[in-house]
């Protein structure tokens, strides 16, 4: 019987050099046993009971809608790239095969434009980042600009570079170009914009409106199947009175929940998202209510009032929910949690202490980000009576 292949040909000349990827020479069939494994492994040092892990793929390259390129301009030509492997030295790049097409089309027209027109490339010098995000066809595509706070400009400078860009790729519906410390990151200020201020992304039946900057799944081919695994169960809608969806972003999962809870309360941190969340909620469900907070202030109001949810969702950031946020949770005793987790170390930590309480019945390993080391996991935990 012949053995299947482990090894592969990476489909990108930088892989190797990029700090991107790390499994591009690995058959995809063997990158899903390895995350595998590592997560029953850290699930298994946490002494966590866990169910056999269901594992969901799709097609592991093409895959990104959104990605942040650095700039520099070397030998007096501008380039656009990421960090070498291991380094924060700049890598300039000529492709990036996990990437939809149109994103590096755009960074390409970006770089073209400034060869011919002084607006684009002032914008262009200004800049040391460009973060590109597309729609679910690849029809539409919105771009910011990371630029120094102190960049000053002539009226009508960003709207002409903007539409010099546009003449070379007609998708751009959109761009801005924000303050970014180089040491702290983006200051909240936006220095100049021209366009729409974001697009529609369809997601199964469900379109969503995401203003430039919010947060949303970045795996186009995967977030349909990630919302069904989050909001259904034995293949039935989730039903009941009152669900939490914490980290909710721009509601990828209230908006599915809410059309089968009597009430969602939706809570998300980032005034952008937030925002977009409040708008999409109202139109959808009047009884609804998005809340722009911190999961952990929310916790903290919610185990004093008497409202007791039938399901609590979370998708947190890589640092997980936490020891205190998941004791609140104990102490809430919600029917059915849906933990949506993007590290398995933190994810594993937060089963511990859960699960004096929660018996957890399902595990699925959903592999958004191909060719990466990083994995996905929904866990789904259902109150032990």
């Amino acid at each position: 019987m012949t053995k299947p292949l482990t090894t592969a040909i990476p489909r990108c000349p930088h892989f190797g050099l990029c700090g991107g990827c790390q499994y591009q020479d690995l058959a995809y069939a063997e990158q899903l046993r390895i995350k595998q494994a590592r997560l029953e492994d850290l699930l298994r040092q946490a002494s966590v009971e866990a169910p056999p892990i269901t594992v969901h793929s799709a097609e592991p390259y093409t895959y990104r809608n959104r990605i942040r390129l650095r700039l520099e301009r070397i030998d007096g030509v501008h380039r656009f790239g990421y960090n070498r492997a291991n380094t924060t030295d700049f890598l300039p790049i000529a492709v990036c095969p996990i990437s939809a097409p149109i994103l590096v089309q755009t960074a390409e027209a970006l770089l073209t434009a400034a060869t011919t027109d002084r607006d684009a490339e002032f914008w262009l010098n200004a800049a040391a980042e460009v973060e590109l995000f597309c729609d679910h066809d690849l029809a539409r595509v919105q771009m910011t600009l990371h630029g120094a706070p102190r960049t000053r400009a002539q009226p009508g400078s960003f709207a002409r570079a903007f539409a010099a860009i546009q003449s070379l790729i007609p998708q751009l519906a959109g761009a801005s170009a924000i303050a970014a410390d180089p040491r702290t990151g983006p200051t909240g200020r936006t220095l100049d914009a021209a366009g729409a201020t974001g697009l529609t992304y369809r997601v199964g039946a469900e379109s969503y409106w995401i203003t430039r900057g919010s947060f949303f799944q970045v795996n186009r081919f995967l977030i349909e199947a990630l919302v069904n695994l989050v909001c259904t169960h034995d293949g039935q809608p989730r039903t009941g009175a009152l669900a939490w969806d914490l980290y909710a972003g721009v509601g990828l999962f209230s908006r599915v929940l809410a059309r089968n809870f009597t009430r969602i309360t939706a809570v998300e941190s980032n005034p952008t998202a937030a925002a977009d969340l409040k708008a999409s909620l109202a139109k959808l469900s009047p009884t609804s209510t998005a809340i722009e907070a911190t999961t952990l202030d929310f916790l903290h109001r919610a185990v004093l009032d008497r409202d007791r949810p039938d399901l609590i969702v979370l998708d947190p950031p890589r640092a997980g929910a936490g020891l205190e946020a998941c004791e609140l949770l104990n102490r809430l005793a919600p029917a059915a949690i849906v933990y949506v987790s993007c590290d398995p170390t933190t994810l594993a930590r937060d089963l511990t202490a859960l699960q004096p309480h929660y018996h957890l019945t399902h595990l699925h390993l959903i592999d958004l980000f191909p060719q990466t080391s990083h994995i996905e996991t929904i866990a789904i935990l259902n109150r032990i009576p």
